[in-house]
């Protein structure tokens, strides 16, 4: 009889990830927890049920651009994957965005946002970007904006209809650079009462959105990120045509193919100044602290859905006359994987905690300060265990994980833009500096770090806790040196605190864990990251520029 290997399966996505249950029992009150746990439930199911299968009959579609119609007229239209028009429908019924705005569970609202986006995401193709870019939109308006702006626009960038709900894009990146966006060549020229935007944006994720946050240089500014303003854009006349904006190219890129990312012309597009005429910059920062932190929550929701089918695959494979999981390197290996996302995902949901508690006026000033380095701590450390544990789950399923019909390859070609967009490692690294070098922020991370590991009470978790303390004296050591070597070393600084951070809030939860009588696989997963290694400052130092400029010239 000829042998055909079971495919792996997937139960419910809420039931079966006990540390996103333990994590919101441990930070919910009950009443809170009780009344949302049928929703999630409920989610769950639709996440790795009717939603993944309609994921994988989809797997080959891919947005397409319709840039004229039957009769010559330029129309600019994307037509969107059947994924994207469910997901469009389940993240405003189940207010992915409204959640957090609604507040029904005050500062912990974020708690219940991003575990709804946490259970979906790894099957709505990565719909959590234009749901991400909409969320910070809505907090920007909310921050900043006019009246007028905020009454037309708020109201649909949070609603739960699915046929007033709007979208909103980010458009920042010129062909001049994406980081740097000082040297942003878009102009704004005054038309009446408002202003008219004059550029190219080559890179816009949520082409097919309502509306836009956009940076241009109105006429006369002088040069560099001073000079910037942010605008609002519609997309679309009310008659439907495009506002002044063209459609040149749909981007082929490596990974998150069903996102309609897209070249833009603006011709003319009609605009209102969000937050005056300069410093649009800074205006865009309450736009990056949540796009950040989706980011980070999204790069965890991978890392469980990969470990989730390499598991459940591990135990139907069998080689060497028993399943995969019997194989002692083999679940060795798992488990190394699992304590990396059990680290990131407290990691993340703390940022979003803050987050959250930020927006409530909750907030201490200690609190403050750590969100200001916690939001790309907690980016770039996840981004970065994202692209690796994905890559092992591919390895764990041998040739069928590179084979794109079983669906494993485009978890982990999704997964390499985490590291990028919202800002790369090395820009997000010396932001973490930058945010460090500010008033109280080494002492509120200390503290953070220090109070989770107090704590800790089990003789087991000792070794999670030394590491945990010799980490924060060589990063404190690091940033004291200051300097070109601070900077060089920004990213294994920024890298040894994320993990030294995530390392301490899982000791912490561990704790909880036995405590509350929840079991000892948060205590192995702690033992086990520790094991890995959090400090990073040793595996190298500032480059040096002789041998740099001797290489140059061979």
């Amino acid at each position: 009889m000829d042998f055909f290997q079971d495919p792996p399966s997937l139960g419910n996505a809420w039931t079966d990830d006990p540390l996103l249950r333990e994590h919101l029992a441990r930070l919910l009150p009950p009443e809170a927890l009780a009344s949302i746990t049928p929703e999630l439930e409920e989610v769950g199911g639709i996440a790795t049920g009717p939603l993944l299968a309609l994921q994988t009959e989809d797997r080959n579609a891919e947005p397409a651009l319709v840039q004229w119609d039957a009769w010559g007229r330029r129309v600019d239209r994307i037509a969107l994957t059947a994924v994207w028009r469910e997901a469009a429908r389940l993240a405003a019924r189940h207010g992915l965005v409204a959640v957090a705005y609604e507040r029904r569970l005050g500062a912990r609202s974020r708690l219940h946002q991003m575990a709804l986006v946490h259970l979906l995401e790894p099957s709505m193709d990565t719909y959590a970007c234009p749901l991400a870019m909409t969320d910070g939109a809505a907090r920007t308006l909310l921050d900043l904006a006019p009246a007028g702006i905020v009454e037309r626009a708020v109201p649909r960038l949070t609603s739960r209809d699915p046929a007033r709900a709007w979208t909103s894009g980010q458009w920042m990146t010129e062909r001049t650079g994406g980081s740097d966006v000082s040297r942003t060549e878009t102009v704004a020229r005054r038309d009446g009462d408002g202003w008219r935007l004059h550029g190219t944006k080559w890179f816009s994720s949520a082409s097919t959105a309502e509306m836009a946050l956009a940076l241009a240089r109105p006429e006369g500014n002088p040069p560099g990120s001073r000079g910037l303003a942010l605008f609002y854009v519609e997309t679309r006349d009310a008659d439907g045509t495009p506002n002044g904006i063209l459609v040149n190219r749909l981007k082929e890129k490596l990974g998150t193919r069903k996102l309609p990312t897209a070249e833009l012309t603006l011709d003319g597009a009609r605009a209102l100044p969000v937050a005056g005429l300069t410093d649009g910059v800074r205006a865009v920062a309450p736009m990056l602290n949540v796009t950040r932190t989706w980011n980070a929550v999204v790069a965890v929701s991978y890392m469980a859905r990969g470990l989730a089918l390499a598991r459940d695959y591990a135990r139907r494979r069998s080689a060497f006359g028993a399943p995969l999981l019997e194989k002692p390197l083999h679940a060795d290996t798992l488990a190394a994987l699992e304590a990396e996302r059990e680290a990131g995902f407290l990691l993340a949901f703390r940022a979003a905690a803050l987050v959250g508690a930020a927006e409530a006026g909750e907030a201490t000033a200690g609190e403050r300060a750590l969100l200001r380095v916690v939001t790309p701590l907690a980016k770039l450390t996840t981004g970065k265990q994202a692209v690796a544990v994905l890559s092992e789950v591919v390895e764990a399923f041998g040739g069928a994980g590179y084979v794109e019909d079983t669906g494993i390859p485009r978890l982990l070609r999704d997964a390499q833009v985490l590291p990028i967009w919202e800002g790369t490692t090395n820009v997000l690294s010396l932001e973490a500096l930058r945010a460090l070098a500010t008033e109280g922020a080494p002492e509120a991370v200390a503290g953070e770090v220090r109070g989770a590991l107090a704590a800790t009470r089990e003789p087991a978790l000792r070794p999670a806790v030394e590491a945990c303390e010799v980490a924060l004296g060589r990063v404190r050591a690091a940033l004291g040196a200051g300097g070109a070597g601070a900077e060089a070393d920004a990213r294994r600084i920024a890298l040894t605190l994320g993990r030294t951070l995530a390392l301490a809030l899982l000791a912490a939860h561990a704790q909880w864990c036995l405590d509350a009588g929840r079991g000892r696989r948060a205590l192995a997963a702690a033992r086990r990251f520790a094991r890995a290694g959090v400090d990073l400052l040793d595996t190298g130092g500032p480059p040096d520029e002789s041998a740099l400029l001797a290489r140059a010239g061979e």
